[in-house]
């Protein structure tokens, strides 16, 4: 209670924003080439790891470095002195392992910052032999990161560029990825794509049906908006080789081959698989109390396949009451404790919705549940049950036998209906924003063709239903059951931005690991359907960017609230690009169950392992602890609302901006690091001339 009553006394609520208009980087800085995961932007520092790096030196387009995330080895086109100067993870001679920072630049400026990058001068032009392993590179073969294998190279193929033009040189596939090197520029023009992020493969062209130049080769059409095109010389045959090698090692579970995060081998400082304990989690909330205890009766996940081993429930429910409330939702997915507010008791949970059906059946004892969840919390007599479906799709639901609880059935409950679509609805959305994203921008119809996609308004929709989700709980009092069809997209949506507005630990960089390890890994989001990780049926419905909209709905509120963020985009976007890098085992399959089937933390290593291990690239320097205790209210409105350019537009050179910002912002850290032992030094000065000029006492004459 001491604890508690501390929280309390820092604990504030409130809306704050504060806008930092930047301060130009530093000319003279340099950025050390390191492996990364893809291209960045300069905008962005690009953290990633080793091996998936793009780099894009000349603005190249369609794989152009991205503004992104640190390891973008999905990137874009790199050239090796350009804008990125962060060595990919496949080419760099840096250690495989550190997060480069790709300086993003325009065009024109490009090749003037990238001849003094130290990743250059290693991967250079000279003609030296690499060794990697026990064998000798040709100049003309890329390093590998540890646990890649160089599966097949074809010469004289042309890059066709939407950016820059064609551009010819030779493409090599991996077993990890796809690297296309030119040496028509100097510095050589670079791209890279991990495989992962390949959605489909098409053939362009045939044998007697391709007559003009460039017409017959493979367009690649990947999950990060980008799509790219090889032309290939038909008398070199070069064509059936680098699609067969790029089916099978791109679409791994199709061909029954193990992800490449099985052969990934990389050692970082940090163990990223220790990152979250679910008992230590519940134990940092105050766990348990009186009111809620912590279970193990899904231990061997036999209750609820996709719900994690652990659950805290309401103390006064047994576990015969779990099994019969199992019973009566959607895959067994019965409400459980996600957040508990640390003064009030109210509490988040989360669950799938009710079989209630056609007829309209009842379950006593999922009724009395939710009651003793209501009871939990002692300031309050009444509980909202936020569905986060249309009313419509939920009562079409019950066509299917499942549906919404009844407020005649439910005591005290009140129902509310958050209209957010379904996964097909976003699906479609996202389609049509790469319409409008890649590869050109229309900038006279910019605004009318980013409404027509929804997609803002998707956002707003899931950003409002979470904003009253964290009202309910801090500024009513009231305890919230959030769920939708079957709790694994929506709802985790909307349970882990709320916590992220209401508990400041979540906007640290290890509690935003936590988080995502918590409501997303372990309750089950179906991430390998969802993302579709080495399967080759692109057209499949199971397919949505669920995740790709909660990351974009956290940037919106750090856009708002940048202090309040101990995190950067640039780990954001990082986190994207290994969601389809597959380079990690993180995010690999559909439940906890199914990763430990797969002995994922064993066999992989964890991405929390990368960003952990280089938790300085990602540190905002806007960062002030003391929102810590803060409760975020972000504003919802349209105009408050904005497109993550620097993510969904990076791709396009026009769009990146012209200096390395996360040079700056390591300055930044580094001066806000000698004022606060400046600070303190003050400090212990003012209080030792305190101690020193106090004025002596006299004892008292007797």
């Amino acid at each position: 209670m001491a604890a508690r009553g501390q929280r309390s006394a820092k604990r504030r609520s409130g809306c704050f924003l504060v806008m930092f208009s930047g301060v130009k980087p530093d000319k003279r800085s340099k950025v050390k080439g390191i492996t990364q995961l893809g291209s960045r932007s300069s905008s962005s520092s690009s953290h990633s790891s080793n091996s998936n790096t793009t780099r894009s030196n000349s603005s190249s387009g369609s794989g152009g470095s991205s503004s992104s995330s640190s390891n973008n080895k999905g990137g874009g086109c790199k050239s090796h002195s350009g804008s990125s100067s962060g060595s990919s993870s496949g080419s760099g001679s840096p250690p495989a392992g550190t997060p480069p920072h790709t300086q993003m630049a325009s065009h024109e400026s490009l090749n003037s910052e990238s001849k003094s990058s130290s990743l250059n001068s290693k991967l250079g032009h000279e003609s030296m032999t690499v060794r990697d392993g026990s064998r000798t590179l040709r100049p003309d073969e890329p390093p590998l990161v540890p646990g890649e294998q160089l599966e097949g190279t074809a010469r004289e193929v042309t890059y066709l560029c939407p950016y820059v033009g064609p551009k010819k040189g030779t493409l090599s596939v991996t077993n990890y990825r796809l690297i296309f090197r030119s040496p028509e520029t100097d510095p050589p023009f670079e791209l890279e794509v991990p495989l992962g992020v390949v959605s489909r493969i098409e053939k362009v062209g045939g044998a007697n049906t391709s007559r003009g130049e460039n017409s017959y080769g493979i367009e690649i059409f990947c999950k990060d908006i980008r799509n790219l095109r090889f032309a290939h010389k038909q008398e070199n045959h070069s064509r059936r080789m680098v699609t067969e090698k790029l089916l099978q090692y791109a679409f791994p579970a199709s061909h029954k081959l193990p992800f490449f995060a099985f052969g990934y081998n990389e050692q970082y400082q940090e163990r990223g698989w220790s990152v979250y304990e679910p008992i230590a989690e519940l134990k940092r909330q105050g766990l348990p109390t009186e009111s809620w205890r912590i279970t193990r009766i899904n231990e061997q996940y036999e209750l609820c396949e996709t719900y994690p081993a652990v659950w805290a429930v309401p103390a006064a429910a047994s576990d015969n009451d779990l099994r019969n409330v199992a019973a009566f939702r959607s895959r067994g997915r019965i409400p459980v404790l996600s957040w508990i507010h640390p003064e009030s008791q109210a509490t988040i949970t989360r669950c799938a919705q009710p079989l209630v059906g056609v007829s309209g059946k009842r379950s006593r004892d999922d009724e009395a549940y939710i009651q003793h969840i209501m009871d939990a919390n002692a300031q309050s007599h009444k509980i909202f049950i936020m569905d986060a479906r249309p009313s419509v799709n939920a009562v079409a639901n019950k066509a299917k036998g499942g549906g919404y609880e009844s407020e005649d059935a439910y005591q005290n409950a009140e129902v509310q209906f958050l209209d957010i679509h379904n996964i097909h609805v976003m699906r479609e959305s996202l389609r049509k924003l790469q319409e409008v994203c890649y590869p050109h921008i229309d900038n006279s119809h910019w605004l009318s063709n980013l409404e027509a996609t929804h997609w803002l308004d998707h956002i707003r929709c899931v950003l409002s239903g979470a904003l009253r989700i964290a009202d309910k709980v801090e500024s009513h009092k009231t305890s919230v059951v959030v769920h939708c069809s079957d709790g694994w997209d929506r709802t985790a949506q909307l349970t882990a931005l709320s916590m992220l507005m209401l508990d400041g630990y979540y906007r640290t960089i290890p509690g935003f690991a936590v988080l995502l390890e918590k409501e997303w890994l372990s309750f089950g989001h179906k991430f390998a359907q969802r993302v579709g990780h080495g399967d080759d049926r692109h057209q499949d419905a199971d397919r949505s960017p669920v995740f790709l909209q909660f990351v974009d709905c956290v940037w919106q509120i750090l856009k708002q609230f940048p202090h309040a963020f101990q995190f950067t985009e640039d780990m954001l976007i990082t986190i994207l690009d290994h969601l389809y890098s597959c380079l990690f085992g993180t995010f690999l399959y559909n439940s906890e169950r199914e990763r430990i089937e797969k002995e994922v933390k064993t066999k992989t290593v964890s991405l929390w392992s990368l960003i952990l291990s280089n938790k300085a690239d990602f540190e905002n320097p806007l960062y002030s602890a003391n929102t810590k205790h803060h409760v975020l209210f972000p504003r919802t409105s349209m105009r408050h609302l904005c497109l993550w350019d620097k993510y969904y537009c990076r791709w396009n050179p026009s769009m990146r901006q012209q200096e390395p910002v996360h040079i700056r912002y390591k300055e930044l850290l580094h001066v806000k690091e000698q004022l606060e032992k400046h600070v303190d030094e003050l400090r212990k000065e003012l209080a030792a001339r305190q101690t020193h000029d106090s004025p002596r006492v006299a004892s008292a004459i007797v």
